[in-house]
């Protein structure tokens, strides 16, 4: 808890304004750490953007413990501001996609909260594209509370989401927000070929990179050589380059780790490094994102050209969370 503390503080003390938890990290616990900090430093509640998460079942065998149905967003919500000793939520996200709750059902208990004030902006995390274009376009022809932002899974050695759901966000004008934007610590420069990882606790039950991964790895490892940086802050810095609002939570376990992290803030790569990071961690998306291409490509495949080019290759397509 103190190392928690000291974690939370340095943020803050550098301009940190974003704080994202959730009601089932550490079983509550997380949420409880944070509102007792809040709490014993009056006043800065208000200069925070404060996130929680709801879904996750609390309480096993409570059919209304968990998921994304009125009763349990309602109940979990209250417990959520109970521990973070709060009346709002600054963001309030879902965690995960419900199978068994119509997205109409959730959307309007996210907007009764909003119009209560216990909540001011909603967004979602790890749910279906085809789910989030249906909750969006619902809340807007209806009139409800809109979507505002999508947590991802996003990093140089995950990027399957820029085949949906990154351009989705763009077009709606939602930020994405990343997390685990260092895959594991795989991006944080521990890692090296044939060489054992002692001083991390998440490689004990996570394991190491897969040899495909090691490439993008040591790609980034010589563009921060180059730079005289480390390795996370290129990562961090590539994610903070995309297109759109891409905002990368990042988790730190020890001061030291969030000092790391905070350099991708001084971190401005060139187009030749950008062009060289994209290239060695092009996904392979599937269809239909390899036969859309992209936007330049299709506009001249289906008879239109774009400021008088044209194209004939489809070019390779693409937590603070403070866990306890």
């Amino acid at each position: 808890m103190e190392e928690s503390e000291k974690i939370l503080a340095t943020y803050l003390d550098r301009g940190g304004n974003f704080v994202d938890t959730a009601n089932f990290y550490s079983n509550g616990h997380s949420e409880k750490i944070l509102g007792d900090f809040l709490a014993a430093r009056p006043g800065l509640r208000d200069h925070v953007v404060l996130a929680s998460k709801f879904f996750a079942n609390m309480f096993p065998g409570d059919p209304n413990g968990g998921g994304a149905g009125r009763s349990a967003i309602r109940a979990q919500l209250h417990e959520t501001l109970r521990r973070l000793r709060t009346d709002h939520l600054d963001l309030y996200w879902q965690h995960n996609w419900d199978r068994n709750t119509p997205v109409e059902e959730t959307l309007r208990t996210l907007d009764d909260l909003v119009r209560a004030g216990t909540v001011r902006y909603v967004g979602f995390s790890n749910v279906p594209a085809w789910v989030t274009a249906q909750a969006q376009t619902t809340a807007q022809l209806r009139g409800w509370t809109p979507l505002v932002a999508l947590q991802v899974e996003y990093s140089l050695l995950a990027r399957t989401v820029e085949g949906e759901i990154a351009p989705f966000a763009r077009d709606q004008g939602m930020a994405l927000v990343p997390w685990s934007p260092l895959r594991n610590g795989f991006l944080s420069g521990k890692y090296r070929r044939d060489a054992a990882v002692t001083d991390s606790a998440r490689a004990a039950y996570v394991g190491g990179p897969a040899d495909d991964e090691y490439p993008v790895i040591e790609a980034v490892a010589a563009v921060a050589a180059d730079l005289g940086t480390t390795s996370a802050a290129v990562a961090l810095a590539w994610l903070r380059a995309r297109e759109g609002t891409v905002v990368p939570i990042l988790g730190a376990r020890r001061v030291e780790h969030l000092e790391t992290n905070l350099a991708a803030l001084d971190v401005t790569l060139t187009a030749e490094q950008l062009r060289t990071l994209d290239e060695v961690s092009a996904p392979a998306l599937g269809y239909p994102a390899a036969v859309n291409g992209d936007v330049r490509t299709m506009l001249q495949f289906a008879g239109t050209t774009v400021d008088g080019e044209t194209s004939t290759v489809y070019p390779p397509l693409l937590q603070s969370d403070v866990r306890y």
